[in-house]
């Protein structure tokens, strides 16, 4: 299971190696500024050729040190470097400031200021951000001079020159990807050991360029002394975590009560997905589509009378059954071979309203594993309370932003004001305490997609660098990805585990069909991308 660290978390892990006799601090930094060199050549192999210029920047702690190894290493190939300290040299930490004087055998350190950074910086073949790193907890400014490599930088200053971020580039928070100050604007950055938070999170990938992780000899068992401390909660990559963790034996197997018995269509679940009125049920049908091609071995429609003629022109292998209102619903319900629902997709406010507590157990109801989505979240934005207190653990809430902001302003406010130090506070951050306030997965939506259980359990499916999916921003996927988590509650998996494996598998599809996608596509690939990985 692959984590993804926080600034904190890191030097947790680095501290238990020094720690151990296994490595010091020096032999990292340098282990460190070899690994950003090779990086560097392996990216753009054509810098390795002919003389070649780089100013590098260096900060007041070892991030700068790590820039000073960097410097060094490419002086001694002959490079023209000039290097920039931001700080005193007195003040930087002792394994930094060993490799500052290294440095200065070979070349100068200059202050930086006007005659300097912005055009040395602006017409070197490289350029080293190894200012503040992970450790940043203030606001970034290079001045007006330096605004070319800040966010607003445009596309043909972008490409001018390559840029290298050491570990993530400055002005970023590592543990939430929101920016303090003006970052800088990498083309690629390389981090230590393993990905932290903010290179996957908020504006962490669009500002880091390509990322690449470059090993530096810390084994894992410090990694798990480091995480022996109670304070230092995991954060997984949801990519890596299906992998490692759920893969193609859970997704091959039935419900757990059926799988001592023979199987047939009931021992895979049957899903009830609930149905808008006339006109309005495109996405319900989408989500069924969804949890049938995922695996619920039966999937049925809750429609009104008013749309039944429009669901029947449209559905083969969907069943429907009509679900006029709570009474009927609370009907319907009465079947217990219905193991998992799913509420919202065009649904309705007003019928949102009047089924959604039925679904959760209103009414001496039999609550069942439920999926809450769209119009089921949105039609208590003024009374997310009374959501709240009918939720149960077996409940997936999915909301995006805006429908995330109706039912935790408060929590949302933390999330977009202005940073004024770090660590910031994080996307992961606001999916727990919704999780905690709802007592229920929270599955909130987006490129960095965090899923979180109440306990604190939370994980990042990330949508970005290599499996980046832009496509999937189309009407109607949302409502397959509540689809897909659906089938698999039915299937028998847990709230977590479907939630994280239907996302997974959601950028998959996207990515498997590429361009041109619809929501539609989605479930249809979905053989293609079992196939392609062994199911």
């Amino acid at each position: 299971m692959t984590e993804l660290l926080t600034a904190a978390q890191m030097r947790a892990i680095e501290q238990a190696a020094i720690q151990s006799g296994f490595v010091t601090g020096l032999e990292l930094m340098e282990r460190a500024g070899q690994g950003v060199v090779e990086a560097v050549f392996e990216e753009w192999p054509e810098l390795a050729e002919g003389t070649r210029r780089a100013v590098v920047l260096c900060g007041p702690g070892n991030n700068g040190g790590d820039g000073f190894v960097v410097a060094r290493l490419l002086k001694e190939r002959g490079w023209t470097v000039e290097v920039f300290l931001y700080g005193e040299a007195d003040r930087l930490p002792p394994d930094a400031k060993v490799n500052y004087e290294r440095w200065g055998a070979l070349g100068a350190v200059r202050a930086p200021g006007s005659d300097g950074v912005p055009s040395v910086g602006c017409t070197s073949d490289l350029t080293v951000d190894a200012i503040f790193g992970t450790g940043l907890t203030r606001p970034v400014s290079f001045g007006e001079d330096y605004a070319g490599m800040a966010l607003e930088e445009d596309q043909a200053m972008r490409e001018s020159t390559y840029r290298v971020a050491i570990d993530i580039p400055s002005g970023v928070c590592a543990d939430s990807g929101r920016t303090l100050g003006s970052p800088f604007l990498a083309n690629l950055t390389v981090t230590f050991h393993a990905k932290k938070r903010g290179h996957v999170l908020g504006y962490g990938p669009g500002l880091c360029g390509r990322l690449r992780v470059a090993d530096i000899g810390i084994e894992p068992e410090y990694q798990n002394a480091a995480f022996a401390q109670p304070e230092l909660e995991r954060v997984t990559d949801g990519f890596q975590t299906w992998k490692s963790v759920y893969g193609a034996e859970n997704l091959q197997k039935p419900s757990a009560e059926a799988r001592f018995q023979q199987t047939h269509k009931y021992t895979h679940g049957h899903a009830l997905i609930l149905s808008g009125g006339f006109g309005r049920t495109g996405a319900a049908r989408l989500a069924a589509r969804g949890a049938l091609r995922i695996g619920a071995g039966l999937v049925s429609l809750g429609v009104p009378g008013s749309a039944q003629m429009e669901v029947a022109a449209q559905i083969t292998a969907l069943m429907m059954m009509r679900v006029d209102d709570a009474a009927g619903l609370a009907e319907v319900l009465g079947d217990k071979r219905l193991n998992a629902l799913c509420l919202g997709p065009g649904l309705g406010l007003e019928r949102a309203r009047e089924l959604v507590p039925v679904a959760l157990g209103a009414g001496g109801v039999e609550p069942r594993p439920t999926v809450l989505d769209a119009d089921a979240l949105s039609a208590f934005a003024d009374s997310p309370e009374a959501l709240f207190s009918n939720l149960h653990e077996s409940c997936v809430i999915t909301p995006h932003m805006g429908e995330f902001a109706r039912l935790f302003p408060d929590i949302v406010q933390k999330l977009t004001h202005t940073p004024t130090k770090g660590p910031a506070f994080s996307k992961v951050d606001a999916a727990r305490e919704a999780a905690k306030r709802a007592g229920c997965v929270v599955l909130l939506k987006g490129s960095d997609t965090v899923i979180a259980a109440p306990g604190g359990r939370a994980s990042i499916n990330a949508a970005v660098y290599e499996r980046a999916a832009p496509w999937l921003a189309t009407a109607g996927s949302g409502d397959v990805l509540a689809g897909f988590i659906t089938g698999l509650l039915a299937r028998g998996f847990d709230p977590m585990q479907a939630a994280e494996t239907a996302a997974w598998l959601h950028v998959e599809c996207a990515r498997s069909f590429g361009p041109g996608l619809i929501a539609e596509d989605l479930p249809e690939e979905l053989p293609k991308v079992f196939q392609a990985n062994g199911l």
